[in-house]
């Protein structure tokens, strides 16, 4: 007998319907799985083959032939379990005529344990909202429930495979395979991490205030204890709250990952992620043989905060280009192309020297002259190109240190961020464009005009510091977002000092404390 059960597979962060075909015929007992399938797919039948016996049911010793249509693409992931395991019951007459058919209607997803229970898989929900308009009822692991909530449409989460028969054979109400709604939060708990916590360093606060209106990016150079790294963490707080769009887009890139775990119905606070600088080309990148979003992805919509930033590999920082020019990664395979998308803040954070005591006051440098110039040169002008923001933190003084507060709160901070972006929200309204660091050519032409005497200031700057096009293109953006911060209509010049302030890698490299 023939029974075919639909379900869906991913390709990047969306997914596609897919249609697991089960043949059952006399001949040798075999069981084979074609189609493109993965690995993990072809373990699914000794998963399979138990979960249906510890169900309760006799498993066919029959010639058994499972094709996941279309045979053309890619099948990854442990979703197919359920399916696969549905359609045997149905080809090989355990589920009656009735339920077969009413099978057939349904688009079921699950991993199965080897006693039937239904466990959670990765990636339920970009997979439900990509044929939330052709299916009419889905079937998902209870541990999967609120990504089900969060994609909307109907679905029912029995525990077992038992129970999705007795279901489908009306003998299980359908109150026992269908959870209650839950109510998402209300809010987002505010974070402990405070901007007034940091003692001094005034101008990196500005030029983090400035970041965070306008999504530049950030390189921070200071020696250790400087507070470097309390700055990053507390950059996030100042960030406007995600869009609904952007809230679902990260929450489908978590989902892909297995990240969300069983309690989270959607991410509403802009991801934070802070890799080592250990972390290997395709950990950040994304890829592996069956590719996966890597850091940069995970940070999209937020920040990806790259500590000790000249002890990453080359190698490994300039597989950043692609993502901080274009917003997205493209992934290609022999047998596939798949693109994540990533657009993120960089913050990075880097010593002046490897011992760390290149400027230091009382502390007397230890490398040498190679030394420095090897452990600088990690950084290769192209990448540093990308870079909006460059600031030099200086020691902290014992008076600095010993105040109560110092600087703003991160709420004033926030409130002055979020006024700046609703004004650019209008401004590019109706384009993709979602902050002055992401305009494009013509954009800049359209918003960024410049005031008398500017062009003698750029044109100086340009000759004397070597800018490139791009990096005048980011000075242009960046005193776009300092104009809004100060509710100007147009760029003023003092605007464009500012901004020729935070660039001091294009005049001497990495600059003396």
């Amino acid at each position: 007998m023939l029974a075919s059960v639909r379900t869906c597979a991913l390709r990047g962060i969306d997914g596609f319907e897919v249609v697991s075909e089960v043949d059952i015929s006399s001949g040798m007992p075999t069981f084979s799985v074609v189609g493109l399938p993965d690995a993990e797919v072809k373990e699914s039948k000794e998963r399979v083959i138990a979960a249906i016996r510890n169900s309760g049911f006799d498993f066919p010793l029959k010639r058994i032939t499972v094709n996941l249509s279309p045979a053309e693409k890619r099948k990854s992931g442990t979703q197919f379990d359920l399916p696969i395991a549905a359609g045997i019951l149905a080809a090989s007459g355990a589920l009656s005529k009735e339920a077969a058919e009413k099978l057939s209607t349904l688009l079921l997803l699950g991993e199965l344990a080897l006693d039937g229970s239904l466990r959670p898989c990765a990636g339920v929900l970009p997979m439900l909202i990509s044929v939330k308009n052709q299916v009419r009822t889905a079937v998902i692991a209870p541990d999967n429930f609120l990504e089900g909530q969060s994609a909307g449409g109907s679905f029912i989460t029995p525990r077992t495979l038992r129970d999705l028969a007795d279901w489908l054979e009306g003998k299980l109400p359908q109150e026992q395979v269908q959870m209650a709604y839950v109510p998402p939060p209300e809010d987002t708990p505010p974070s402990p991490l405070d901007f007034s916590d940091v003692k001094g360093q005034a101008v990196a606060k500005r030029a983090l205030e400035i970041a965070a209106a306008g999504g530049h990016n950030v390189l921070l150079i200071g020696l250790p204890g400087t507070g470097k790294s309390m700055l990053a963490k507390r950059f996030a707080g100042i960030l406007p709250p995600l869009s609904e769009e952007e809230s679902l887009e990260i929450t489908k890139i978590y989902s892909v990952c297995n990240l969300l775990g069983k309690m989270t119905r959607r991410l509403h606070a802009r991801p934070f992620r802070d890799p080592h600088h250990t972390i290997s080309e395709a950990a950040l990148i994304g890829g592996g043989s069956n590719p996966r979003p890597g850091e940069v992805s995970l940070a999209h919509n937020g920040v990806l905060f790259l500590d000790e930033f000249a002890e990453f590999s080359r190698s490994t920082l300039e597989v950043l280009r692609q993502p901080l020019e274009n917003g997205y990664v493209t992934i290609s395979r022999a047998k596939e192309t798949v693109t994540y998308p990533a657009r993120f803040t960089l913050i990075a954070a880097m010593n002046p020297c490897p011992c760390g005591n290149l400027g230091h006051p009382h502390k007397a440098c230890t490398c040498s002259p190679v030394q420095i110039s090897r452990y600088q040169s990690k950084i290769s002008g192209p990448l540093l190109d990308r870079i909006d923001l460059t600031v030099n933190l200086n020691p902290v003084t014992y008076s600095d240190w010993n105040k109560a507060a110092e600087g703003d709160p991160s709420a004033q901070i926030a409130a002055r961020v979020l006024a700046a972006r609703q004004r650019q929200q209008a401004r590019f309204k109706g384009t993709a464009t979602t902050a002055n660091a992401f305009m494009t050519p013509q954009q800049i032409k359209e918003f960024c005009p410049l005031p008398a005497g500017a062009d003698a200031i750029l044109e100086a700057a340009m000759r004397k510091f070597g800018l490139s096009a791009r990096s005048l293109d980011k000075v242009l953006k960046t005193a776009r977002t300092i104009a809004d911060l100060e509710g100007k209509e147009q760029i003023e010049n003092a605007h464009l000092m500012e901004v020729l302030q935070y660039r001091p890698l294009d005049r001497k490299g990495v600059p003396d404390l």
